[in-house]
């Protein structure tokens, strides 16, 4: 029996599903909301401890918040910045390890905690020094990897870093959450994990979040609307979003359908670029969120999503959730969440003809535009709760438990025989478990 914090820990009780105490490891939360993993790992732990477990989140400090502090039932614990100065990336993530771990470890003098959970690679040292250190099963969810988001090509030796520790955390993980089939497929490829070790769980969709206001559409109708249809486009204004090729498509779109506007709600490093692209027709919001957002969407004749990387996809749940009829490219989770000509339309990443048809046939027939949007809202309501997401994450936490008991099982019996000496535990999922010289 394992021990924490002056607490016995039982690793059989913890495998039949007794996850009461969860230690989860963040980039961003609330209200540093500067990525899409601090708004899951938000929603994920909300949705825990509406199910009666204690979640406790260790994260970054922004000035303004408190270092500690109990919201919506979480226990908050923000790490300071003290990174050199003049630290470079890689520097500037070691220096807030070494502070997300020494937070947790202070999280851990009132008790023990049954997991550890990592979210993304940001985070990957702090969490294999608290899983080794509290001697808890390490789950890890990979939102992103960096070689996907490069399609593959890492053009600066910190890009080949970050893809290195990735790995390391796919690799030494209990267990791997992937919020989509594309997701799992991605991590095992590049990572040479078994399928077996990989979870998909999707993101949930919080419908009330996400519900436009008739005074929020009038709003953002009134603001944004010609005389013709309203397009929008909503996230980072990076390649891998595609906002240029909605760019490249506009004017065949605004000769079909005079009066057109789109509006580009977000910001990032081609924003500069993209704005010398756009025409008169064209938007640019900066970042939006909250109620103006789900707004700008619920107005939107089409909303169109051109990423030539998503893993997840749940952007366009979200634009369903507000009223929005949806326009994706078929590029990872979007393919999986948007079936075409049911609850939205789709078309060829990185190609505007294609873009444009899509487009095209959803604002040319507005029956056939607002019976995708129900088809899709519903289809949001009944399979995207983040109860659900919540549920199944604590079954994979009991299934790490699992394997951390067995691991356990086998070292114990090498040391008793002692022929641990010299050799390794190979870990090989579905609790088939060796030690090989």
């Amino acid at each position: 029996m394992s021990k924490q914090g002056g607490v016995p820990l039982n690793p059989r009780s913890l495998a039949r599903g007794g996850m009461r105490r969860i230690l989860m490891l963040s980039w961003g939360y609330p209200p540093l909301l500067d990525s899409g993993p601090g708004r899951h790992v938000y929603a994920l732990a909300t949705a825990l401890v509406a199910a009666g477990h204690e979640v406790t989140v260790v994260t970054r400090h922004t000035e303004g918040t408190p270092r500690e502090e109990y919201a919506d039932g979480v226990h908050i614990v923000r790490a300071p910045h003290d990174a050199p100065e003049h630290a470079d990336l890689v520097g500037w993530i070691t220096a807030f390890n070494h502070s997300l771990t020494r937070s947790a470890l202070r999280a851990a003098r009132t008790g023990g905690y049954d997991v550890v959970h990592a979210h993304d690679w940001l985070v990957a040292h702090a969490a294999m020094t608290l899983r080794e250190h509290l001697d808890v099963p390490l789950v890890a969810t990979l939102h992103s990897t960096e070689s996907g988001r490069y399609e593959g090509q890492l053009p600066e030796e910190y890009h080949h870093t970050i893809d290195d520790i990735e790995r390391w955390l796919a690799t030494e993980a209990d267990r791997i959450i992937a919020c989509s089939d594309s997701m799992r497929r991605e991590v095992t490829s590049l990572f040479d994990v078994p399928a077996a070790k990989v979870d998909v769980i999707r993101d949930g969709v919080d419908m009330l979040r996400w519900y436009a206001r008739p005074r929020e559409i009038a709003t953002a109708r009134r603001d944004h609307a010609g005389t013709g249809p309203l397009i929008t486009f909503a996230g980072r204004l990076v390649a891998e979003k595609g906002a240029q090729d909605l760019l490249a498509a506009l004017p065949g779109l605004t000769r079909e359908f005079p009066g057109l506007r789109l509006v580009i709600a977000g910001d990032g490093p081609l924003r500069p670029e993209l704005e010398s692209l756009a025409g008169p027709e064209v938007t640019f919001t900066g970042q939006l969120d909250g109620h103006d957002l789900a707004g700008l969407m619920g107005a939107s004749d089409c909303h169109v999503i051109p990423s030539t990387y998503e893993p997840s996809g749940m952007m366009a749940l979200k634009a369903a959730a507000a009223g929005a009829p949806v326009a994706v490219a078929t590029t990872g989770g979007l393919a999986e969440v948007i079936e075409n000509g049911a609850t939205g339309v789709t078309f060829t990443p990185s190609d505007p003809q294609s873009l444009a048809a899509a487009v095209s046939s959803v604002l040319a027939d507005r029956d056939y535009a607002r019976a995708l949007s129900r088809s899709a809202r519903r289809r949001v309501r009944e399979d995207f709760a983040w109860t659900t997401a919540a549920a199944k994450t604590l079954a994979v936490y009991a299934s790490a438990a699992r394997t951390a008991e067995h691991i356990a099982r086998e070292a114990e019996q090498a040391l008793a025989d002692g022929s641990l000496t010299g050799s390794r535990l190979t870990v090989i999922p579905g609790d088939d478990l060796s030690l090989s010289a």
